[in-house]
């Protein structure tokens, strides 16, 4: 891939796939070519005897490059659990080398690719590997995704040190408000400026229906491509 970036998030539930769709929408109104992957997703519904994860399929609704759902998310599981307990389940294995030699090839025909991760990232693949593990065999930098709400600080500072500790480069974070009834959030917001080292690529206001256009509008991502 030309450029690549890892997407991760201070926990689950605080719109990492949303970010990335909006990224992936900012890049494409650059007329960049964009590809998004979500190479492990649990929580999969059947669809037609398959299995399709709804972040995915927004991540290939929003990339330029048209791609099978298979080449999206190459791992997809069924229950709604931490990836190495839906994997055990269905009795496969999470392969941290295969996945990551097939986010390359794909991600080798756009200008930009995204790979988001699931969850946390500190989240179990297996019995002796993370969500870390997974970046780290990209070698790509990662960008934060901080969902805005109570306990937000904690999160995000204790992610930003497992991400340094780990040896990934933060290539910078997103503020995304999540609770829209959140006392200073804009308060909030300044603390994790003067305390998170990397840049801050845009805050995204809660919204009642999401909308990838408006969230692409609030992300700077010329910084990120400059940086």
């Amino acid at each position: 891939m030309n450029r690549g970036y890892f997407i991760t998030g201070t926990d689950t539930g605080i719109g990492k796939t949303w970010i990335t769709a909006g990224l992936l929408r900012a890049g494409a109104q650059r007329g960049w070519r964009t590809v998004g992957l979500k190479p492990v997703a649990s929580g999969c519904a059947r669809v037609e005897g398959q299995l399709r994860n709804e972040d995915a399929l927004l991540l290939m609704e929003h990339a330029s490059e048209p791609l099978a759902y298979e080449q999206v998310n190459p791992c997809a599981l069924e229950l709604p659990v931490s990836p190495h307990l839906a994997a055990e389940a269905q009795g496969r294995a999470i392969d941290i080398g295969r996945l990551a030699a097939h986010c390359h090839a794909v991600g080798a025909r756009a200008d930009v690719c995204l790979v988001e991760g699931v969850g946390g990232w500190l989240v179990p693949l297996g019995p002796d590997h993370t969500v870390a593990d997974l970046a780290l065999a990209l070698n790509l930098p990662v960008i934060l995704v901080v969902g805005i709400r109570l306990g937000c600080l904690n999160h995000a500072l204790l992610s930003q040190r497992a991400i340094r500790a780990s040896g990934a480069a933060m290539a910078g974070w997103v503020a995304n408000v999540v609770d829209p009834e959140n006392r200073l959030t804009n308060e909030v917001i300044a603390t994790l400026t003067e305390r998170l080292d990397a840049p801050c690529l845009g805050t995204v206001p809660c919204m009642d229906t999401m909308d990838t256009g408006r969230i692409a509008g609030h992300l700077d991502i010329d910084t990120l491509w400059n940086g």
